[in-house]
């Protein structure tokens, strides 16, 4: 079990005109010990922000064999490890892009249902209807003067809020067909509700009160306060972090403390590698960590499939015919999104027959596959939209920027869609990068190692952050 150990990171700066120790530049460094078990269950937890007894009894009891390790590590991150006879929870803060993630999520629809009926619950017995929950979220509904239409769309997102809570072990289904509610309002579904779990199921309730400082509250909830853990969480949760999307304090963390007292102990902490270019960090999942892609998360990529497929030849095609323009900094490669639904009804044409051929769907409708590889690239960081108030299927935009670290895959489509090529493709996730200490400058061959950055900017500014 790993133990978290304060001391000074190093001997404090002196000032040569007075000898005397810079105090301003003492700080407290982490050190964890280095543990599988705990590295793998924060990886797990990172993914699964819940886990419930009778299902996930086996990862509950190396929870707690780790707790201590585990609330070390998450404590640097600002969230909140919640340990329960049958219940752990994961209380994360804000996600470091909550306008991306929104739109990978639910559908409006589906998470208002979602609260009106954890709202019912609280008042409900604790073995319950299907109908009864719903008729109570009903008359929540009203008590919030929020529109009901009653139809087929309505029920859908009910179906989908219930799984929700069904997942989090929140509301149980025990018997009945949840499906049965689209049809029948009074379905026979028996439901149970772990009334302690409804607390947990904020995550990040602030500290504001919502009645008195609505928006003081929605801004504390939407963004992490703290700089040094809005980019922990982001190394954490998400593929990269780009530098020339940082603001100043952001940056300024980026180039004193990941490496150092901060960073990489974090990564180690997690079982992963820190990977650090001029265009920004990475924690890489080296290959032996995971077995299948889904453990990675909600979107590894690439992963098998036409928008995986379609996305990989996107970022080929940028690479090759992209243009640097007034894009966000060194290494990007924009192109117009009408450029984006050319180039992948170029490809439909030469992919959508044939054995292991494009779906139809896609082939034929290039608007609608821009759509799906759009939320896939900014899902996973590695495309960023200029003017995104554009409508994703609108012919004026919005423009499309593709990171740096998409030069990881930019050989494993085909820029000349015509061209015949294998569609074999790396691990979901970039393996850890084995190379000595510097390398990958100026003067490291291009591709000799299989980075999550390209080459694309040389790492002019690296020496110069570490002094």
């Amino acid at each position: 079990m790993s133990q978290e150990i304060h001391r000074e990171s190093a001997e404090p700066a002196t000032d040569p005109a007075t000898g005397s120790a810079d105090a301003s530049r003492r700080r407290r460094a982490w050190r964890p010990e280095a543990d599988a078990e705990a590295a793998s269950l924060l990886r797990r937890l990172a993914a699964t922000p819940w886990l419930v007894g009778g299902r996930d009894d086996e990862l509950i009891a190396a929870v707690r064999r780790n707790e201590s390790a585990l609330r070390s590590a998450v404590a640097r991150l600002g969230w909140v490890l919640v340990i329960e006879r049958n219940l752990v929870r994961l209380r994360k803060s804000a996600p470091p892009r909550p306008t991306v993630w929104a739109r990978q999520g639910p559908s409006p629809a589906a998470c208002s249902w979602f609260f009106l009926l954890v709202a019912a619950a609280e008042s409900m017995p604790p073995r319950t209807g299907l109908g009864q929950m719903v008729t109570a979220a009903r008359s929540a509904a009203a008590e919030a003067a929020l529109p009901q239409r009653g139809d087929l769309g309505e029920r859908r997102a009910i179906v989908a809020a219930l799984r929700m809570l069904d997942e989090r072990g929140v509301v149980e289904r025990l018997d009945g067909n949840l499906e049965g509610y689209l049809h029948d309002e009074q379905a026979p579904v028996l439901l149970a509700i772990h009334h302690t779990r409804l607390a947990h199921v904020v995550a990040n309730p602030g500290t504001v009160d919502p009645a008195t400082d609505p928006h003081g509250w929605l801004e504390q909830v939407q963004r992490e306060p703290d700089a040094a853990r809005r980019m922990r969480r982001a190394l954490v949760d998400d593929t990269c972090v780009h530098t020339a999307l940082l603001d100043d304090a952001e940056a300024q963390w980026l180039s004193q403390r990941v490496r150092g007292d901060d960073g990489a102990p974090l990564a180690a902490a997690f079982g992963l590698s820190l990977e650090r270019r001029s265009e920004g960090a990475a924690f890489v999942v080296p290959d032996e960590s995971f077995r299948h892609h889904r453990e990675l998360g909600p979107m590894p990529f690439p992963t098998p499939g036409t928008v995986a497929h379609a996305a990989l030849l996107l970022i080929d095609h940028a690479a090759v015919h992209g243009t640097a323009g007034d894009g966000p900094g060194p290494g990007w490669r924009g192109m117009t999104h009408h450029d984006v639904v050319a180039a992948l009804a170029q490809f439909a044409d030469s992919k959508a027959s044939g054995k292991g051929g494009w779906g139809a769907e896609y082939a034929s409708d290039p608007a609608l596959l821009a759509e799906r590889v759009v939320d896939l690239l900014t899902g996973t960081n590695l495309v960023h939209l200029d003017h995104a108030d554009h409508p994703i299927d609108d012919a004026a935009g919005p423009q499309w920027w593709f990171a740096p670290a998409t030069g990881r895959w930019a050989e494993e489509g085909s820029a000349a869609p015509q061209t015949t090529r294998s569609r074999t493709r790396p691990p979901a996730t970039t393996p850890t990068a084995k190379r000595p200490p510097g390398a990958g400058r100026s003067d490291t061959p291009a591709r000799q190692y299989p980075d999550l950055f390209s080459t694309f900017a040389a790492d002019q500014q690296e020496d110069k952050e570490l002094r």
